[in-house]
């Protein structure tokens, strides 16, 4: 005789959306000549701290260098912010949750410019 199924607990896990700034490492596989990058990046966690230091301990695993880390909240707190929220970032943002994962969504790597400006 099998016992009936449990009621599944709702879960707490929420996804965060973070903007983190890398710094140059060996291995670290960003394009040759940058000196760092930004990721954004969604991330499950039962509150916001919890995500930052899931998604902090992956990217160190990654061989990457984690610098600072910026909480833009959960995808409710954005929405009452007003915040527009595309259907591929809600994708992204439900894989994260399904998957209680980190997603990098985007890398935009950094860059020294020349100093100064025109000569003349």
């Amino acid at each position: 005789m099998t016992e009936p199924a449990k009621p599944k607990k709702p879960s707490r896990q929420q996804v965060y959306t973070l903007l983190v700034e890398i710094g140059r490492k060996a291995g670290d596989g960003l394009p040759k000549g940058a000196t760092g990058a930004a990721l954004m990046i969604y991330a499950s966690g039962v509150d916001e701290a919890e995500a930052v230091r899931e998604t902090v301990a992956i990217l160190k695993q990654a061989d990457t260098a984690p610098l600072d880390v910026s909480g833009y909240g959960s995808l409710a707190e954005r929405e009452e912010e007003g915040h527009d929220i595309s259907e591929e970032e809600r994708g992204l943002m439900q894989r994260a949750l399904d998957e209680n994962s980190v997603i990098v969504a985007q890398m935009t790597p950094f860059f020294d410019t020349p100093e100064g400006g025109a000569k003349g």
